[in-house]
């Protein structure tokens, strides 16, 4: 990697490349790495693309590779390591069915934005951004008919942004339920940029997704829990941690538009089940379990100990994240 290039975007892909990962290889302050899968063709190639291919990741020194399944997303955070012993600042977390707009990019983290205000709990963002009656994906169910009345809470703020999510157009994501009784498209408002404040928690996915150095460790995608679930329960441990060190999350405009890959929606919504269950206790046991006296490493843990008490995640799911702890505490020192 060029050592001017401190930004990467990771995508694992199971086909040929698609528009998606063309159009962001040719972004040249990005290094794109596309992590592969048993799934994936042989020969898969792109011009300035980094492929990490099975063969390539069995030969990765790091006690998490062996702990992964294989034909599985958690493939991922082989990308995320490899971008990290590259010493990139920024990760930029997307898939190959998110074709970049040429407006593509994301906003400062350090600036003043428009904040909802703390303690609004969970809210439905694209609310923000559309009337359609549309939530994006772990958005508690006993929620998705509320009206939101985000003006009421919304101030001017000097705002230390920790994840940028970007929108998608077109196809969002959202949750089956939505996609078998409705399903559709969303072409979402320009807007500006807006902040959520403390104990104001949204799902955010991985799907055009941007995060800083600082909170590399979040990125950790839980590996034994159902697929639809994995990055969602990621950002809702995610949120409360930034929180401790100051750290928000952000939303921008829909800079990508989806063209999903096939889905069986009725394997998505069997999928999503613990997700339905479990969103906002999730928040609620990682909020009591961590302490702005831990550092982050500490207090992801400690999230996942008492969600393991509360048989949200299973034993397994310790082990994988004491390894992925591991690796980056080996590629920091």
């Amino acid at each position: 990697m060029d050592k001017k290039v401190r930004k990467a975007i990771i995508i694992t892909s199971i086909f040929p490349p698609t528009e998606a990962i063309y159009k962001f290889a040719s972004y040249p302050d990005y290094q794109l790495i596309v992590v592969g899968d048993k799934k994936t063709p042989l020969d898969w190639y792109c011009e300035n693309v980094t492929f990490l291919s099975i063969e390539e990741q069995e030969k990765m020194n790091l006690q998490i590779q062996p702990l992964l399944p294989y034909n599985h997303y958690g493939r991922k955070m082989l990308g995320y390591l490899l971008a990290i012993q590259k010493q990139v600042e920024y990760i930029v977390d997307t898939d190959d069915d998110n074709i970049p707009k040429p407006n593509w990019g994301f906003p400062k983290f350090e600036q003043s934005f428009n904040y909802i205000t703390d303690n609004q709990g969970f809210v439905n963002i694209y609310q923000y951004y559309t009337e359609q009656p549309i939530w994006a994906r772990g958005l508690p169910l006993n929620l998705i008919t509320k009206k939101f009345d985000f003006d009421k809470h919304l101030e001017k703020k000097l705002c230390n942004v920790g994840i940028w999510q970007g929108l998608a157009d077109e196809d969002p994501d959202v949750d089956a339920i939505y996609r078998l009784t409705n399903n559709t498209p969303c072409y979402f408002k320009q807007k500006e940029p807006v902040v959520l404040g403390k104990n104001t928690i949204s799902p955010f996915n991985s799907q055009n997704t941007l995060i800083r150095k600082e909170l590399f460790p979040l990125l950790y995608l839980p590996t034994y829990v159902t697929f639809r679930f994995t990055d969602i329960l990621r950002g809702l441990i995610a949120q409360p941690i930034m929180w401790l060190y100051g750290y928000h999350l952000g939303f921008t405009n829909a800079t990508v538009i989806q063209k999903r890959n096939p889905h069986d929606y009725m394997k998505d919504f069997i999928s999503e089940i613990p997700m339905y269950q479990y969103a906002e206790e999730v928040v609620e046991i990682t909020i009591k379990s961590i302490h702005s006296t831990q550092n982050i490493y500490d207090n992801l843990h400690n999230a996942y100990v008492a969600l393991l008490n509360a048989n949200i995640v299973s034993k397994q799911e310790i082990t994988t994240l004491e390894a992925w702890i591991q690796d980056l505490q080996n590629l920091n020192k």
